[in-house]
């Protein structure tokens, strides 16, 4: 089980991309760049365009770039904008309840729920702007490796 989705680590990807390149880029460049479906990364690129983390411009030059600064888009936000809210497990669930048959007798579901509640505020603390440093600085990412994740 992967926390990000095929969807997401490819918008992360794509929105990598962007920010090496001011510019902007198309969906063909930004595809042939990574060997994706150029398709895929169109339909990455529209909704990103539509929750406004790009802007599209059309014509002969058009393309892609980005519309928010990487340093103010933690990966917690980003993760439940592109996906569903990410769960450790069913009973983290809000909008599940409890879809599991042993919630009321699971000896470890506090731990596991702080678990989650941990991870989920680590990523808070993570930009997508940390994530495009190639040499990532001591703070989150490097709490996040030592965790093993």
């Amino acid at each position: 089980m992967a926390l990000l989705t095929r969807k997401v680590d490819y918008a992360i990807l794509v929105l990598s991309f962007l920010h090496d390149k001011p510019e902007g880029g198309c969906a063909r460049e930004i595809a042939a760049r990574f060997g994706l479906s150029r398709a895929f990364v169109a339909n990455i690129l529209k909704e990103l365009c539509h929750k406004g983390y790009v802007a599209s411009h059309r014509g002969v030059k058009g393309g892609y770039v980005l519309n928010r600064p990487p340093e103010r888009v933690n990966l917690a936000d980003f993760i439940e904008a592109m996906d569903d809210p990410f769960h450790l497990t069913v009973c983290t669930d809000a909008t599940d309840g409890d879809g599991c048959i042993v919630s009321a007798r699971c000896p470890v579901k506090a731990p596991l729920a702080a678990i989650h509640h941990r991870i989920r505020e680590l990523l808070r603390t993570v930009t997508l702007a940390d994530l495009f440093h190639r040499t990532p600085s001591v703070g989150p990412i490097e709490e996040l490796l030592t965790l093993g994740v």
